[in-house]
């Protein structure tokens, strides 16, 4: 009783901070350039909060905190807006929402899509903001805990679910997965400062940007594969913009809920531990709605739960990524390393004294993420129409407007041609994708993961003595290690069990 009475009073705390006229400005203005950060394709959010990280001398450690944060939540909804109306995801994490985003648009229901999509980082949000108010402690502690050997069972959970979010062969989406590694090691080894990969180029000393892979496995393949289609989408009629084309039906809200909130879990959970965060996050979520869902041949086709569940995910993840910030002083990503430089320029140290010492600006902090959800809804909303009136652009005029947008972006994050070259490239081993029938989001998430998987790997053996027992050496790491075995014997049999009633069907027919 005691706990849940210091919990309202410490909530009220942070509800008369985050409405100030100030803060509450800081926020709107946070989610407005997130959104439309999240538009621009090679952007990202990590960029405009570097841009913005010296302005926070100005602002006070409350209010730059708020500001900053509303950018990260904010960026990670406009990427789902590329991703769901032209197939080129904003983050590592929106790469999911294009599975099941785009093939809606190709339907004409675009519009309905992004809807789902705001409506689901709302509540994934908010599930997050409370997992922060009421298990802060408890997920601190676990994630505290956490060494080398569990972050690698749980990276190879990550990879091995990631390889069976397409409808496809799993060993398609592991030959990607691996090929996502492959591009990821490229560059100078951190720990002995050997090139790897590099083919005697200095340009790529420093590895394959994460722009230069999703610009062009998704971007430039999606656009090489709508010039060979022509005009053949689906025409945007001038009811597809209408309010009713964007309410959910009552039948749509009811297969979404549940996905929603076990989606919310799942990111709530894994955001609150360091190196995790949203993409992993969305990626897990998506292959439990799949395996648990009745009919999975719907995924990759337009299911909403392929929507519903890595968007909720994904801003949960977000949201709870600030708990092993603030509270333990250890960022999960470069993002959160700035929201840590953020408060330093401000002098305040993040740590398990935090909410006791700033009161305001933690509690503050943890309100602001539901209101800015809240404006983030709010201010989405109306802007659907705009969004999807992109798609009544010809389509000769658009993919090359498009095109130009992902070569600036891949350029601007080195200043390297090289980086442009590789766009074409990776474009084209795209389509050689989609030609074959292998999903590219395994792709993405292999290049994210797979350095960090050698990095605890390696981290393991040392802690090991090079003895593997050691990465089924504790309780937790085992159970990972078990549950990422039964996710891949699911996914045979499940893949198994799709070719046979194909089959059939086949042969009835």
């Amino acid at each position: 009783m005691e706990y849940l009475t210091d919990l309202i009073s410490s909530l009220g705390i942070g509800f008369a901070t985050a409405v100030r006229p100030y803060n509450f400005l800081m926020i709107t203005l946070g989610v407005l350039s997130g959104i439309f950060v999240g538009v621009l394709p090679g952007i990202g959010a990590i960029t405009a909060i570097a841009l913005l990280l010296p302005l926070t001398y100005h602002f006070g450690a409350t209010a730059s905190l708020i500001l900053l944060a509303g950018i990260w939540y904010g960026a990670t909804f406009g990427g789902s807006i590329t991703a769901i109306l032209l197939n080129i995801p904003g983050t590592t994490a929106n790469a999911v929402t294009c599975i099941d985003g785009h093939p809606l648009t190709k339907q004409g229901k675009g519009s309905l899509a992004l809807v789902i999509a705001v409506a689901s980082s709302f509540l994934g949000g908010s599930v997050g903001i409370l997992v922060i108010a009421l298990l802060i402690a408890p997920i601190a502690r676990v994630a505290l805990n956490f060494s080398s050997v569990e972050y690698f069972a749980l990276i190879v959970l990550g990879l091995v679910a990631a390889s069976s979010i397409s409808t496809g062969s799993m060993f398609k989406g592991l030959a990607m997965v691996v090929i996502g590694i492959m591009f990821g090691v490229v560059g100078t080894d951190l720990y002995s400062g050997y090139q790897r990969f590099t083919f005697g180029s200095l340009d790529l000393i420093g590895g394959v940007t994460l722009v230069s892979l999703s610009m062009g496995a998704f971007g430039v393949s999606e656009i090489i594969s709508s010039l060979q289609e022509g005009n053949r989408r689906a025409p945007l009629s001038a009811d597809a913009v209408k309010f009713r084309a964007m309410v959910p039906a009552r039948d749509d809200v009811k297969r979404i809920l549940a996905p929603i909130l076990r989606a919310s879990g799942v990111g709530s959970f894994l955001g609150a531990l360091p190196g995790t965060g949203p993409a992993i996050s969305a990626y897990l979520a998506y292959a439990l709605e799949m395996r648990l869902s009745k009919e999975p041949e719907r995924f990759g086709a337009g299911a909403l739960e392929g929507i519903a569940a890595p968007e909720s995910a994904n801003n949960a993840a977000d949201i709870t990524a600030f708990i092993p910030t603030l509270v333990l002083g250890i960022p999960g990503s470069a993002t959160m390393a700035l929201m840590i430089g953020a408060l330093l320029i401000n002098g305040v140290a993040p740590g398990p004294d935090l909410m006791t010492n700033e009161p305001e600006l933690f509690w503050g902090l943890v309100v602001s993420f539901w209101i800015g959800s809240l404006v983030l809804l709010v201010l989405s909303i109306p802007l659907v129409g705009v969004w999807v009136r992109l798609l009544m652009v010809p389509m000769p005029v658009l993919m090359p407007a498009v095109l130009v947008f992902i070569c600036i972006g891949a350029f601007s994050v080195r200043g390297s041609v090289t980086d442009v070259w590789l766009v074409a490239l990776l474009g084209l081993v795209g389509y050689a994708g989609r030609l074959f029938v292998f999903p590219a989001a395994p792709l993405i998430l292999g290049f994210v993961l797979g350095p960090m998987l050698e990095d605890h790997f390696r981290r393991a053996m040392l802690i090991g003595r090079g003895d593997f027992g050691v990465l089924v050496g504790t309780p937790t790491s085992a159970v990972i290690l078990l549950l990422t075995l039964l996710v891949f014997l699911w996914g045979l049999f499940s893949g198994y069990a799709s070719r046979r009633r194909s089959a059939r069907n086949t042969a009835a027919d």
